[in-house]
């Protein structure tokens, strides 16, 4: 099993390829003006990696808050096995290091004619090139019954942060032998094997404080993503603690009740002591008032450039996109976010593009000291992003081999988060 360093993490995310364009400046080339909206993932690294070539760019950062909380990892928060600080990463070592203006702000508006970011605060940005990242938002009117003022009592914790304290104190507070019941949006949606992440890791931590409790997904699809190797997991940690029931089984999920905690099928009604209700997703506001989604609710682009299909000079990475067989991941806005660099690079420097070196890696806890992982490439196929090479864990591997990548995790975590935020 992999045990993560940083300079191989650079090797396989593309440092090579930066350092290829890392080229002498030309003196007194006027810099070209890049703002990044959005500062998770994908917009940090688009930030960190245009700051970091050699092509002249005066690179700005949108992004309202001071510290990113990573939700990969955020799970093993709420089972108690990882401290809520070790989540969030600031963003000085951008600003200092790489010379990157990191203004702490909303962004209200983008003017695509004018190439200018209007903010929050009323003051505006102009452009040369745009990049946004503006992650996921919620559905409206997904749920019947799901609204902001529900969220507060049946919370989502997919943005990592205050929903996912709330969610961690209604599980503390939950009694022994109560139901604690997830609700799975259909695809798709940003990272596919967390709801069922998170059911095994609450049922870890339920397994030593609250034996009695159960776990209950109720899934709007009828398979999900490494389907064998969770079932088999939970068969063998947690027997009889977690039950999962498909559409086809309920009829699919179709309103809440906040004041009972109560979640209603199409068949039937259930009643939990914690729910956590997951609604389905599409792109981030900033990204459709923008004219930058299609009928769909998320962004096309272009798989080598990453530039919108929709507004020419606007590039968009994350979970935003339409991926292809990318999923909407930390690794894979990551990866997009260094080929979407690279091609903004070459194209201000008028030099020839490389081609883009796509992967999507990352760990998933089934318990404790299990966890599996997967590893993929992706390349632009007619159009669109396809997977060309594989590996993903498999249900026969021995404990041994979960040990490790569970120890390996924590490597690939602190690799991972130091790239992208230095």
């Amino acid at each position: 099993m992999k045990s993560w360093t940083r300079r191989e993490f650079g090797r396989l995310t593309g440092a090579a390829l930066l350092t290829a364009l890392n080229q002498p400046k030309a003196r007194g080339q006027a810099k070209a003006r890049v703002v990044v909206v959005g500062g998770g993932i994908g917009g940090a690294t688009v930030a960190k990696y245009l700051a970091s070539s050699a092509t002249a760019v005066d690179v700005t950062l949108v992004e309202p808050r001071q510290s990113y909380t990573t939700c990969f990892f955020s799970n093993l928060y709420l089972a108690g096995l990882r401290p809520f600080e070790s989540l969030g990463h600031g963003y000085e070592a951008l600003a200092r290091q790489y010379g990157i203006t990191v203004i702490h702000e909303s962004a209200a508006a983008i003017h695509p004619a004018a190439k200018t970011v209007a903010l929050n605060n009323g003051s505006k940005l102009s452009y040369d090139r745009l990049v946004v990242a503006p992650g996921i938002t919620f559905r409206d009117r997904a749920l019947e019954g799901y609204d902001d003022a529900a969220m507060e009592i049946m919370p989502h914790a997919w943005n990592a942060g205050p929903q996912s304290k709330l969610l961690r104190r209604q599980l503390e507070s939950m009694e022994d032998g109560g139901l604690f019941l997830i609700v799975v949006p259909p695809d798709p949606f940003r990272c596919p094997p967390a709801p069922y992440e998170r059911a095994s890791l609450v049922a870890s931590y339920c397994q030593h404080s609250k034996p009695k409790a159960k776990i209950l997904i109720l899934d709007a699809k009828d398979k999900f993503n490494a389907q064998d190797v969770f079932q088999d997991a939970w068969n063998r940690h947690y027997p009889g603690m977690i039950e999962w029931l498909p559409a086809q089984f309920t009829g699919g999920v179709t309103a809440v009740d906040p004041k009972t905690r109560s979640v209603i099928t199409a068949g039937a009604t259930f009643k939990a002591a914690v729910t956590n209700v997951v609604p389905a997703q599409m792109a981030g506001r900033l990204a459709q008032q923008a004219g930058l989604t299609d009928q769909s609710g998320w962004c096309p682009v272009d798989p080598v450039t990453f530039e919108s299909a929709l507004q020419p000079g606007i590039h968009l990475v994350g979970d935003a996109i339409i991926g292809g067989d990318m999923p909407k991941s930390a690794f894979c806005a990551n990866s997009q976010a260094k080929a979407c660099a690279f091609a903004i690079a070459a194209d201000l420097a008028g030099s020839a593009r490389f081609p883009a070196h796509l992967f999507n890696t990352c760990y998933t806890y089934l318990a404790p000291d299990d966890a599996f992982s997967n590893a993929i490439s992706f390349k632009p196929v007619d159009g669109k992003l396809k997977s060309v090479i594989s590996f993903v864990s498999k249900v026969e591997e021995s404990s041994e081999v979960r040990r490790q990548a569970a120890r390996a995790a924590e490597g690939w975590y602190d690799a991972f988060t130091h790239d992208v935020f230095g």
